[in-house]
């Protein structure tokens, strides 16, 4: 069992035989493509939910249908197209300058932004449903003192918007972190990629994928203590209701 033990421990450490130093880079294009697409979808929830809580018909039509489609496709089908979708539009743009052959999207770009789109669906629904559940009486308290345009939306509604949003945007962020293993078929070597190819090459899949299981439930588990942290911060003096 010892010798198990320290045999793993020489396959994923950092020695010269190790896969230590793959798998810690691999950890950080994991969380980099995800953080990246997690600020992209804030931006895209954040325009898709003003869209559909405005008073706007064809402005809600449109933010109905963003999110209706995003959340109804795979995601692994929306990282294809833009993948080929866009390497076809480059090799059009670069066919009019004389190349030839097939001209790929840069993964990490096209992974971040794949899943920003997506995610992007699902944070608007969670801003939206924190938008009405902000009380009225406090904006329309703001603005009986004279607060007006970018004073109240900076001092009150966005930090009333977070206080309600946080849980659904935490669930989103684990989401998106798993989401991003869908990238490495641009060709990404994130986590879950990197282990497939210590997998493959030292013909050991159980101890490589072990490794990524508990990187990511360690990521896990860290994220949930971050937003544990930022819900208390956004609830101090606010008295819960008893159960």
């Amino acid at each position: 069992m010892t010798e198990a033990v320290a045999d793993y421990l020489t396959l994923v450490g950092f020695g010269p035989t190790g896969w230590g130093a793959a798998l810690l880079a691999a950890t950080a294009t994991t969380l980099a493509v995800a953080a990246t697409g997690f600020v992209l979808g804030i931006a895209i929830g954040v325009a898709v939910a003003a869209a559909k809580c405005s008073g706007s018909t064809p402005l809600r039509l449109a933010g109905d249908a963003y999110t209706t489609v995003l959340r109804g496709v795979p995601d692994l089908l929306v990282i294809y197209l833009f993948y080929f979708g866009g390497s076809a539009a480059l090799g059009a743009i670069g066919g009019l300058f004389g190349a030839e052959g097939f001209v790929g999207m840069p993964a990490f770009a096209t992974g971040a932004a794949a899943i920003g789109v997506v995610s992007g669906a699902y944070q608007a629904e969670v801003l939206r449903g924190a938008w009405y559940a902000v009380s009225r009486g406090e904006i329309e308290a703001a603005r009986s003192v004279g607060m007006r345009g970018a004073t109240l939306l900076r001092r009150i509604v966005a930090p009333l918007v977070l206080r309600h949003a946080l849980p659904g945007l935490g669930n989103t962020w684990q989401l998106v972190l798993k989401e991003s293993a869908l990238v490495s078929v641009t060709g990404l070597v994130e986590l879950l990629r990197q282990a497939q190819v210590g997998a493959g090459s030292t013909r050991r899949p159980f101890e490589f994928y072990v490794t990524a299981l508990a990187i990511y439930l360690a990521i896990t588990w860290v994220s949930s203590r971050l937003t544990g942290r930022l819900e208390r911060r956004a609830m101090r003096g606010v008295r819960r209701a008893a159960p």
